[in-house]
């Protein structure tokens, strides 16, 4: 009644341009893989390399390095045993704690000797 008719439009064989249906279709995929391939060389790869380095520094810690936990203490490691999962933390003299090495985001670099400031 009120709904005019609508007529289907059928697939061709190829579009305006003259290029095959098959070549048409990956032309329109082909953005969405330059993204992928954008966002993983921008966002996942870099992540990636961090996370190996932090797992690498996590593995060499020794005493008297200086640490930030995930849930923001700071310390000094007093014992790391190589290969167990916790280590020794001195937070303040003679405070000492139990932390999981995974919970470790940061591991704070030496400070500079006082020589070698220019």
């Amino acid at each position: 009644m009120f709904i005019a008719n609508a007529y289907a439009q059928t697939a061709s064989s190829g579009s305006a341009s003259g290029l095959p249906a098959s070549l048409s279709s990956l032309i329109q995929f082909a953005p969405l893989v330059a993204i992928a391939f954008v966002f993983y060389f921008l966002v996942i790869r870099p992540q990636q390399v961090q996370q190996k380095t932090l797992k690498q520094k996590l593995g060499t810690l020794k005493r008297g390095d200086k640490i930030v936990t995930a849930g923001g203490l700071v310390g000094t490691v007093k014992k790391a045993v190589e290969g167990a999962t916790e280590i020794e933390v001195e937070i303040a003299p003679n405070v000492t704690v139990s932390v999981v090495r995974a919970t470790i985001p940061t591991i704070q670099p030496p400070p500079a000797a006082a020589n070698d400031k220019a």
